[in-house]
């Protein structure tokens, strides 16, 4: 469990300076399921790549990230976030997401957010 709650403060770090990119090259494992609250998963690092490249063309302006909390049991982590974002054509807005990640040898396996838009 110590190393689950080192990496997930490492990358929750990453997240917080604007280097989530980072986090995800370094912390995901190459066969990563991510799923958007009930959407059909995706499956692959290059696949959820471009699906996190493309969530982050539709903002047009990032003005801050809060990690509101986290917690670690066994191979699971959860981490509270909320971000502050205008997204093109809107007005700017709150974005509360929870992140709940399952790791395996050092590497995020899965991965399922759960947020309201």
């Amino acid at each position: 469990m110590a190393d689950v709650l080192a990496q997930e403060k490492a990358l929750n770090e990453l997240i917080l300076a604007g280097k989530g990119m980072d986090g995800f090259e370094q912390f995901y494992a190459d066969d990563i399921v991510m799923q958007e609250n009930l959407d059909e998963p995706t499956r692959g690092k290059d696949k959820n790549r471009k699906r996190e490249q493309d969530f982050m063309g539709m903002v047009e302006a990032f003005h801050g990230v809060k990690l509101l909390g986290s917690a670690v049991n066994g191979d699971v982590s959860y981490s509270e976030w909320e971000f502050d974002l205008t997204f093109k054509g809107q007005p700017r807005r709150p974005l509360t997401e929870v992140a709940a990640r399952r790791w395996k040898d050092g590497k995020i396996v899965h991965e399922r957010f759960y947020y309201k838009m």
